[in-house]
């Protein structure tokens, strides 16, 4: 069976919220959706300052007026129907553990990398739990975790003037449900497809991946991104 994007549910009601998303690509992906008409609601640990950036980001071409609103990371969470997760990997734990209350029973998405840097370049650094995404539903054992959007570049996801984003996005979970709704909403931007990966304990390789997409752009100038053949 080859990609349908005809068979995926219809997510357009849904609330999105970002946790993260005063960061690059937490930005980024908060304007992607809501230049959809997708209801976004931007989370940071400093309401107002996701404020300022939903603000931001509300005048920017082709967004609807009154999608996008920032607020706490706690705010955010209770008042969405499915959360991305896009924190620096180093406050990563702490920052899923505790939303636990607030993103239970809720899909979460996981688009963060746990990579290292040196004067070699990146590297992808060793996690207990196997990969962020195992760490987040470790952490979250009443969530519907996924992994996605790892590897969509941020540069291009905030650039107004970039309107088709040509790539894959590849989405590991356990619950197929849950995956579907993450490549529904992959969908909801131009250009892209959401493509199920695999369990979770596959998301390391997704995530240690984008290491090899960071030297690629470094040595080419480019914006490189992922893209499934034979779909």
């Amino acid at each position: 069976m080859g990609y349908d994007a005809s068979a995926l549910p219809d997510v357009t009601g849904l609330t999105i919220g970002i946790i993260g998303g005063t960061g690059d690509q937490g930005r980024g992906l908060a304007y992607r959706f809501a230049l959809a008409g997708q209801r976004v609601l931007i989370g940071s640990r400093d309401a107002a300052r996701a404020a300022g950036a939903a603000e931001e980001i509300a005048v920017l071409p082709g967004v609807p007026a009154g999608v996008i609103t920032g607020g706490g990371n706690d705010e955010v969470s209770s008042a969405s129907d499915l959360v991305v997760i896009a924190v620096p990997w180093a406050g990563h734990e702490a920052t899923v553990a505790a939303l636990r209350e607030s993103l239970a029973g809720k899909i979460v998405v996981d688009c963060v990398n746990p990579l290292g840097f040196d004067k070699h370049g990146p590297y992808a650094l060793a996690v207990e739990h196997g990969s962020a995404a195992q760490q987040a539903a470790a952490l979250l054992p009443e969530s519907r975790v996924c992994a996605a959007f790892n590897h969509v570049s941020a540069p291009l996801l905030a650039d107004p003037a970039i309107d088709r984003i040509d790539l894959d996005v590849l989405i590991c979970a356990e619950d197929r449900d849950a995956a579907g709704v993450v490549a529904a909403l992959a969908a909801r931007i131009a250009g892209m497809r959401g493509i199920y990966a695999g369990r979770l304990r596959n998301a390391h390789q997704i995530e240690a991946f984008t290491a090899n997409l960071i030297a690629i752009n470094k040595r080419y100038k480019a914006h490189s991104g992922v893209r499934v053949t034979d779909l």
